[in-house]
């Protein structure tokens, strides 16, 4: 059976100076958030000026802020990476196509992972795993006990959205506005867990604040006002405003000293979003840009640079992680798995991961985890960085220190020592992550 992919998220984690080791009460919520489409350059903490993020600076300011996280360049394998911990050519075709997750991986992924730690899961917001009228339980054999979620390019996923929850098409979206549904179901989901004594793993791969879809035959999917779609500035509003309104939820329940909250996203901002229809009946895409730091960013989304591939990643456990701590360690979507599972206690897994915990940065001991370069791929392009250099596989090299634009390659014969000895070594790298996982 075949199974659709879905991009977007952000992520909620807590970070003790000790790690819990045994289960029940000593587990901590986990609430996961990957919004989509936001770079770096549309957050206030990290520099951006064009879109006020109060809820999401707050965490930064509160919590632990990475400089050096990336993402995949575009939802699909960015959804495969924080699903599995792993990249997605370790699936094979399978894991390449897109809108498709690995058979394989069913029993393996994220959800699964955080149930055999004896975690309450749920997932709302943005599947694209799977078309979810044709597979409606897909969700529950990858690990989520209840999930609220659009599936992909089959309606709306704001503004009288097209919603599966828990295997049922939801029949009451009329007039209503998906990112409040996915909210509501995660705080009614966080506050039952709360009842029945049980620590939870919440989801939350944002619809927000990628563009409405624009393949329905013969149809467009609702308008927000004045038909017209959101802007990419209100879409980033509304995406704070969720934040904001799950820590609060968490604040009421009593349950924000016991919640590590990560935030991330999937990939950069677009370089356009639909907005409206024209008089023909076309779609209108205006581009979308950021300041950020006095400096004007158009979107990179789909670049192997950093414009497409630098994400945001902020963690937030009030008295676990120290407030006002800025990371440069390097981190990517594979490392968030199996981050979680030892934030939940578990022992190491005889299972292939590509990713590296960041667990022991939480808890402040940045000696036990080293990360020095980072893979990326799309449709057929692959490249890999370490955190001043990166290489592509077509033989383009450069020097982020000099050149983070990208826009002169040096000649290979013509490096630096240094720099030299680093392209040999990504280059030695880069060969090697060509294989998929033999188990």
């Amino acid at each position: 059976m075949k199974h659709v992919l879905t991009s977007v998220f952000a992520v909620v984690l807590l970070a003790p100076l000790m790690l819990p080791s045994s289960a029940g009460a000593s587990k901590p919520n986990i609430l996961l958030i990957m919004a989509d489409d936001v770079g770096c350059d549309a957050i206030g903490c990290y520099g951006g000026q064009s879109h006020p993020t109060p809820h999401i600076d707050a965490l930064a300011h509160g919590g632990m802020q990475f400089s050096h996280a990336y993402s995949m360049p575009v939802c699909h394998p960015s959804r495969v990476c924080l699903m599995t911990g792993r990249y997605p050519f370790r699936f094979g075709p399978e894991g390449m196509k897109w809108g498709d997750f690995p058979e394989t991986a069913e029993g393996i992924s994220i959800g699964d992972r955080m149930k055999q730690a004896g975690y309450a899961t749920a997932v709302a917001g943005k599947w694209q795993l799977c078309m979810m009228k044709n597979d409606p339980q897909h969700p529950r054999r990858v690990g989520f006990d209840s999930w609220c979620l659009f599936g992909w390019h089959e309606g709306g996923r704001y503004h009288d959205p097209l919603i599966y929850q828990n295997g049922q098409l939801r029949e009451d979206t009329l007039g209503k506005y998906g990112p409040d549904l996915y909210v509501e179901f995660l705080i009614d989901f966080m506050r039952q867990s709360r009842q029945d004594g049980k620590p939870f793993f919440a989801y939350y791969p944002m619809a927000l604040c990628h563009d409405v879809t624009d393949d329905l035959k013969g149809r467009h999917v609702a308008p927000y006002k004045d038909g017209r779609w959101m802007t990419y500035a209100e879409m980033i509003s509304s995406m704070d405003d969720m934040v904001g309104r799950l820590v609060a939820a968490l604040e009421q329940m009593e349950l924000r000293d016991e919640t590590l909250i990560l935030f991330t996203t999937d990939n950069g901002t677009p370089a356009a979003s639909y907005l409206s229809v024209d008089a023909d009946g076309n779609m209108a895409r205006p581009k979308v840009f950021s300041i950020r730091n006095g400096e004007v960013v158009p979107g990179g989304k789909g670049k192997h640079d950093d414009t497409g591939t630098r994400v945001p990643l902020i963690a937030n456990w009030p008295g676990r992680v120290r407030a006002g701590t800025q990371m440069e360690q390097m981190v990517d979507l594979t490392d968030y798995l199996p981050t979680v599972a030892e934030v939940a206690g578990l022992a190491e897994e005889d299972v292939f991961r590509d990713g590296i915990s960041f667990a022991p940065l939480l808890f402040g001991d940045a000696r036990k985890r080293q990360r020095d370069w980072i893979y990326s791929e799309h449709r057929g392009k692959r490249s890999i960085r370490s955190p001043r250099f990166r290489l592509h596989d077509d033989g383009r090299f450069f020097d982020l220190a000099t050149d983070p634009k990208e826009q002169q390659a040096p000649a290979i014969d013509e490096l630096p020592h240094e720099a030299n000895q680093e392209h040999a070594r990504l280059q030695r790298r880069l060969n090697e992550l060509k294989t998929p996982a033999d188990r």
